[in-house]
C-alpha cells in the first residue's frame, strides 16, 4: 500500500481510500495493455520497428512495447520517449529525454527536436510504433515555424487557467505545436505507423489525446477562434498566433491535416486504456474490502468546485438513507478557471485539491449528518495540477481544522489556494509517479 506525508484525517478510513485509489492506478496500468496491443499488431519479422512513445506513461508502455517486440524476434531500430522524468532508456537504440509538464519548456523543446532528428532515418518499408499518453501535448510541446518558443509557452499558460475541457485546451494547442494536429504521421510516412494510446480525454477522441501526433485533425480555424473568443483569450494570445489563424482562414498557410491527407492511410490507431479501467478497478477493490460499491456511469466533468460540492451531497444522501459501509466511484476530469480579482496562480492547488476543499464546505456545514463520510480526489497520474499533491483526502472535520490554523478556508477556495489550505489540515495525499495517466478518480466512503 503506498504511504503518503500526512498524518491521518480519519486513520482507518483514509487508509481504505488510499487502497482503493492504488486499485485504481493499477487497473489503468500501460504496461500490460500496452504489451498485449502490441502482441496484436501484424508486423512482418523483416520489417525493421521504430518505437515513439510520449506522455507520463511514456517510460512503461516503450518498455512493454520493446519487449513485446524483442520477444517477436523484430529489431528495434531506433525512436524517442519522452516523459516527464526522462531516466534510463528501456532499449540502447531508443533516446529517452525529460519533457516539461504542464508548461513546455527548454526540455520539451529539446525533446521536439529529437523528434525532428529521429524521424527522418526511417525507410519506406519500415513500422512505426507510436504511444500516447496524457501529458504529451507539453512534454514535446514546440513552436510551428516563424513562432517562437516564449509565445508557445504564453499560449499554454493562458489555456492552463481558461477552464476549457482537455479536448477544448488541446484544439487550440495542437493548431500551434510542431507535433500536433497529425504531423508526427506526416513526417513518418509512408512507414506503416500503429498508435496506441492510453485516453486521458472524454470520449477517447485520438485527436485531442496528447493533441493527437498520429490523428486527422477534425477543427477548423473557425472552431479554434470560437474557443478562444468564448474565453476572452483571442485578444491576448500572441500576436503571431492571431495572425496564423488568419492566414489559415484566407488560405495563404496550408491548414492542418485532415483525414483526407494520405498519410493517413499507412496508419492505424485506437485506445487501448482509459478512465473506466481506473473507476471500475477503485469498485472492484472496494467491494474487496468488504463495501457495497457502486460505479457512477456520468462522467465527472465541469467546475471542480461545484463537482465536489455535488458529490459531497451524493455523499449526504447516501448516508441519510442508512447506507453505511458504501463507496461511490466517479471518474473524469473536471476544470478551474482562474480569472478576476481572485484569479490565483496555476501552483495554489489542482482541480482535484478544489473539488475537495468544496466538498469539506458541504461536509462541515451538513454538522453530525457528515459524521463517517470520508472522500478522496486524486488524478490517476499521481499528481494534481502544479502542485506536490496528488489530490486530497478529506471529512466532516476538515474545513474546521483550517479555520483553527487561522486561515480562512473560504477565502482559499474562491481564491483557487486550496494547496495550502488543506496542508495545514494534513488532508493532502503526496504526488507520486504512477507511470499513467486516465483522469481523475473521485471515492467517497460511508
Amino acid at each position: 500500500m503506498s504511504t503518503d506525508v500526512n498524518a491521518p484525517v480519519e486513520g482507518t478510513a483514509r487508509e481504505l481510500l488510499i487502497d482503493i485509489y492504488d486499485a485504481a492506478v493499477a487497473a489503468a496500468a500501460p504496461g500490460p495493455a500496452t504489451a498485449r496491443a502490441v502482441d496484436a499488431l501484424s508486423i512482418d519479422r523483416d520489417r525493421r520497428v521504430w518505437v515513439f512513445a510520449f506522455g507520463k506513461a511514456a517510460v512503461p508502455m516503450a518498455a512493454a512495447a520493446v519487449t513485446s517486440l524483442l520477444r517477436s524476434l523484430h529489431a528495434v531500430v531506433g525512436g524517442v520517449i519522452v516523459s516527464p522524468e526522462g531516466g534510463a532508456s528501456p532499449y540502447p537504440t531508443l533516446a529517452s529525454m525529460r519533457g516539461d509538464h504542464p508548461i513546455p519548456g527548454r526540455n520539451s523543446f529539446a525533446a521536439a527536436a529529437k523528434i525532428a532528428e529521429v524521424t527522418p532515418g526511417r525507410r519506406g518499408n519500415d513500422v512505426a510504433v507510436v504511444l500516447i499518453s496524457g501529458g504529451a501535448s507539453s512534454l514535446i510541446g514546440a513552436p510551428l515555424r516563424g513562432m517562437n518558443e516564449a509565445d508557445l509557452t504564453q499560449l499554454y499558460e493562458l489555456l492552463l487557467g481558461a477552464g476549457l475541457d482537455i479536448g477544448s485546451t488541446n484544439a487550440v494547442r495542437k493548431r500551434f505545436s510542431r507535433w500536433g494536429a497529425g504531423r508526427l504521421a506526416l513526417a513518418l510516412a509512408p512507414a506503416a505507423t500503429h498508435c496506441l494510446a492510453i485516453s486521458d480525454v472524454a470520449g477517447d477522441d485520438l485527436g485531442a489525446i496528447g493533441s493527437g501526433p498520429c490523428a486527422p485533425d477534425a477543427t477548423t480555424v473557425k472552431d479554434v477562434t470560437d474557443i478562444l473568443q468564448r474565453t476572452n483569450l483571442l485578444a491576448r494570445i500572441p500576436q503571431t498566433h492571431r495572425d496564423y489563424l488568419i492566414a489559415v482562414g484566407r488560405g495563404t498557410i496550408p491548414d492542418t491535416p485532415t483525414k483526407a491527407h494520405p498519410a493517413f492511410a499507412h496508419v492505424t490507431a485506437r485506445v487501448i486504456g482509459n478512465n473506466q479501467s481506473a473507476v471500475d478497478g477503485a469498485g472492484a477493490r472496494a467491494r474487496e474490502r468488504g463495501l457495497t460499491a457502486d460505479v457512477v456511469a456520468t462522467r465527472l466533468s465541469g467546475d471542480a468546485a461545484k463537482a465536489g460540492e455535488a458529490i459531497a451531497r451524493a455523499l449526504l444522501d447516501a448516508r441519510a438513507g442508512g447506507a453505511a459501509g458504501k463507496c461511490i466511484v466517479w471518474g473524469g476530469e473536471t476544470t478551474v478557471t482562474l480569472s478576476g480579482a481572485h484569479g490565483g496562480r496555476p501552483s495554489g492547488g489542482g482541480r482535484c485539491q478544489e473539488l475537495a476543499l468544496a466538498a469539506a464546505r458541504v461536509l462541515h456545514e451538513a454538522g453530525d449528518a457528515a459524521a463517517g463520510i470520508t472522500l478522496l480526489a486524486a488524478g490517476t497520474d499521481g499528481r494534481d495540477g502544479a502542485t506536490d499533491a496528488s489530490g486530497a483526502i478529506v471529512d466532516g472535520t476538515t474545513w474546521a481544522s483550517i479555520a483553527q490554523s487561522g486561515r480562512d478556508p473560504a477565502h482559499a477556495l474562491a481564491t483557487h489556494e486550496s494547496n495550502g489550505a488543506l496542508r495545514v489540515a494534513n488532508a493532502l495525499l503526496a504526488r507520486r509517479e504512477t507511470g499513467t495517466n486516465v483522469n481523475d478518480v473521485v471515492v467517497g466512503v460511508v
